[in-house]
């Protein structure tokens, strides 16, 4: 799943980014380090949705910076989804967080900087109860019941935002 920035209506960037001044990100984190153009980095991990956010400065006018979403195993599991930001259009006022700010500049323009707002809706279930050995375990035929009868709990949402702030050098 790749992220264009240009497809983005500047309403929908206005509007997300007043809600994103509005409310402090759960996660606080410090800006990452100068990434140099050419060379791809893991901005965030997110295990729960088995999913990797990347990035890459292009160094091309038409698309500065490259941003996508990869799987981070073929073998992991999902406790969460990861959805395309216009499908998700996330608004604190139906429950979703601001959850992360993630500022990464650019190493040969100073001046600019991507940024990437993680956004997540959580959800409203609770954990298994623990068994006699202090487990939380989920058994296939109690499972099995409960989604015949519609009743299947709901996962965190994850969605994310980029857009570049700062001068673009020449």
């Amino acid at each position: 799943m790749t992220f264009k920035p240009w497809f983005f209506g500047a309403v929908l960037l206005c509007s997300a980014s007043a809600f994103a001044a509005d409310q402090a990100p759960e996660l606080q984190r410090a800006v990452g380090a100068p990434q140099a153009v050419g060379a791809v980095h893991t901005l965030r991990q997110i295990p729960e949705a088995c999913a990797r956010l990347e990035g890459v400065f292009t160094g091309q006018a038409a698309e500065p910076y490259r941003f996508n979403v990869a799987r981070s195993s073929p073998n992991c599991q999902p406790r969460a989804r990861f959805v395309d930001y216009l499908q998700a259009q996330p608004d604190i006022a139906k429950g979703w967080k601001l959850n992360d700010v993630i500022r990464v500049p650019n190493a040969g323009c100073p001046a600019q900087q991507a940024v990437v707002r993680v956004w997540r809706l959580p959800a409203d279930n609770q954990p298994p109860q623990l068994d006699g050995q202090g487990q939380a375990r989920i058994y296939l035929e109690e499972a099995r019941k409960q989604a015949a009868s519609g009743k299947v709990p709901q996962v965190s949402t994850y969605t994310a935002q980029m857009q570049l702030e700062g001068k673009a050098c020449s």
